[in-house]
C-alpha cells in the first residue's frame, strides 16, 4: 500500500491490526517516558529551590553567581522542554500512524502530559515570583 493511502484496518489481516496497536502503545509508552522524565527535572528544579533556598537563608550564606532559585528554575526549564519536546514526537508518530490505522483510539497519554506540564507551569511562577 502507498504511504499516502489510508486503509481500512478490519480489512487488514490479524496481524497486521495487532502491529498498529502495538505500534501505538510503543509511542504512549515513549511519550509516559518524556512524562517520567520531565516530571523529574521540574521536581528536582522545586525541591533544589526550596531545600537549598531554606538551606542558605538559615546559614545566612553568600550570595553566588547561581543560587538555588536560578538552579531551580533552570531545571525546571528543562523538565517543561522535555514534555514539549515529547508532545511533539507523539503528534507526529500518531499522525504517520494515523494513515495506516485511522480508527486509532484517542490517547489518554496526553492528558497526563499536560496536567505534568501544567503543574510544571506552576511551578515555576512560584519560584520567579517568589524573588
Amino acid at each position: 500500500m502507498p504511504a499516502d493511502q489510508s486503509q481500512d484496518v478490519s480489512t487488514l489481516s490479524l496481524g497486521s491490526r495487532l502491529a498498529l496497536e502495538r505500534t501505538r502503545i510503543a509511542y504512549e509508552r515513549t511519550l509516559m517516558a518524556w512524562v517520567r522524565t520531565g516530571a523529574s527535572m521540574i521536581t528536582f528544579g522545586f525541591t533544589v529551590y526550596k531545600f537549598f533556598g531554606f538551606e542558605l537563608d538559615k546559614s545566612n550564606g553568600a550570595a553566588s553567581v547561581i543560587g538555588p532559585r536560578e538552579f531551580g528554575i533552570t531545571l525546571i526549564l528543562i523538565g517543561l522542554t522535555t514534555l514539549a519536546t515529547g508532545r511533539i514526537e507523539h503528534r507526529r508518530d500518531l499522525r504517520h500512524l494515523a494513515r495506516y490505522y485511522p480508527e486509532m483510539p484517542v490517547s489518554g497519554t496526553r492528558i497526563v502530559e499536560a496536567l505534568v506540564a501544567a503543574l510544571g507551569a506552576v511551578a515555576l511562577v512560584v519560584v520567579i515570583l517568589r524573588a
